[in-house]
């Protein structure tokens, strides 16, 4: 006699489906992914291209290291203000239309940054940087959730995730090469990195609205009977999660550990990527070297990240993981930091870049694990608008340390200090999800 499932299901039609949807999963990879993945990738460059506009541009302006750091991290006071009302607008509005206003506007906040002339003007700037970027990242996390099964989210956030190493990697070069234009048309080479980086977002807005599709009902790369088989796992996906509005998912003790989590490894991640040129400057590098040599790390982080991701998924121990990565990334800050030459410092960094890359991916796919819907939508943005805050605190405290000391060590200290923190809060997270 031939067994039957407890489902009731026949397996060769269990097998079929699983097909079908493995299918789906790939070809949304290949059609969603490079999109969102390149306009990441320019969103990551125009994020953290300040770092190498200082190499000039602070002697032009006259600017302080606490003054530098300070508008570096005011990018996240915009930000955060506005990432839940953007995140809920988007899931209201569509993502297709919200992230393409989103890519657009900080496209062209990001250009005219060419147009600061003091402080002042630089904090208003990045302030409204911040504010026009609010609601991509998690918006495109919500996105990918109503396009992937929970299965296999940690992998496709890997590759999505892949852009912001590549551009840390073609960045540096990029953007060293791009301070050589100084003087080229009475402009300086720092403006010429803000315009030049800036409008490519503007571009990706375009494409973002031409290409991608609100929800898999609608996708035309799709055949009938994969879309159908999709559609179905994703509803029930969604149905087995609890139900909550979002003020009920922000008082969730799981969202409020996860919120800890994230602020205190944008402290590290954050201050690494804004600090990082400055940093390598003081080992006696000129621009070009700066350049190459702060996207050495990242090219590492890039491929381990793959082989970590996959690893997590045939593990399932994201959190387990995720503890060894914010330590490995703690470790290599204060590594970096026990030698004054160049080389061991480089392995510091990039045992920090390698861990704190490998926390992203597993990091989160956690929150569409809890919530759903407007929940998820505005709980995600919640978790990312106040965690980020620590992208502020990151850059403004390695600059007053610097200040203060006269060298980074103080601060690389204490950005390894937050990630044990970022380690420790994710214990608890894995026992208070056990209890529930």
């Amino acid at each position: 006699m031939t067994a039957v499932p407890l489902d009731g299901e026949a397996a060769p039609a269990r097998a079929s489906k699983e097909a079908l949807l493995k299918s789906a999963v790939s070809k949304n990879i290949i059609q969603l992914i490079p999109i969102l993945a390149i306009a990441y990738f320019f969103n990551y460059i125009d994020r953290t291209n300040v770092g190498f506009a200082a190499l000039t541009m602070n002697r032009d302006l006259g600017l302080s290291n606490a003054q530098f750091g300070a508008a570096a991290g005011l990018f996240f006071v915009g930000y955060c203000l506005l990432e839940v009302p953007s995140n809920l607008a988007l899931y209201r509005f569509g993502a297709r239309r919200w992230l393409a206003r989103i890519m657009i506007s900080w496209g062209l906040l990001s250009a005219a940054c060419a147009l600061v002339n003091g402080p002042t003007s630089f904090y208003i700037l990045r302030i409204a940087t911040g504010a026009a970027e609010a609601g991509f990242f998690p918006g495109v996390l919500f996105y990918l959730s109503c396009w992937f099964p929970a299965e296999s989210r940690v992998r496709v956030l890997a590759w999505f995730l892949i852009a912001i190493p590549v551009s840390s990697v073609i960045g540096g070069p990029l953007s060293v090469g791009i301070l050589a234009l100084d003087g080229m048309a009475g402009l300086k080479g720092w403006q010429w990195l803000f315009i030049l980086e800036g409008i490519p977002a503007c571009l990706m807005g375009v494409i973002t609205l031409v290409k991608l599709r609100d929800d898999p009902k609608d996708a035309d790369w799709l055949t009938e009977d994969e879309r159908a088989v999709l559609i179905e796992a994703l509803a029930q996906e969604s149905a087995s999660r609890p139900k909550k509005n979002f003020l009920a998912a922000i008082r969730d003790r799981k969202v409020i550990i996860l919120t800890g989590i994230l602020f205190s490894y944008w402290i590290g991640i954050n201050g690494i990527a804004i600090w990082l040129p400055l940093i390598l400057k003081t080992h006696g590098l000129n621009n070009l070297e700066v350049g190459f040599l702060s996207g050495a790390p990242y090219l590492v982080a890039a491929v381990a990240m793959i082989f970590w991701a996959r690893f997590m998924e045939k593990t399932g121990q994201y959190l387990l993981n995720m503890v060894a990565a914010c330590l490995l990334a703690g470790a290599g800050l204060a590594f970096s930091v026990f030698y004054g030459s160049l080389a061991p410092a480089m392995v510091g960094l990039t045992m920090a870049v390698i861990g704190l890359s490998s926390v992203r991916p597993a990091f989160y796919s956690l929150p569409s694990r809890y919530l759903t819907g407007a929940a998820a939508a505005g709980g995600l943005a919640f978790i990312n608008s106040v965690g980020s805050l620590g992208g502020y605190v990151g850059p403004w405290m390695v600059g007053v340390l610097k200040d203060e000391t006269g060298s980074f060590e103080a601060g690389t200290l204490a950005m390894a200090g937050m990630l044990v923190v970022a380690a420790a809060l994710t214990l608890l997270l894995k026992r208070v999800a056990r209890e529930n």
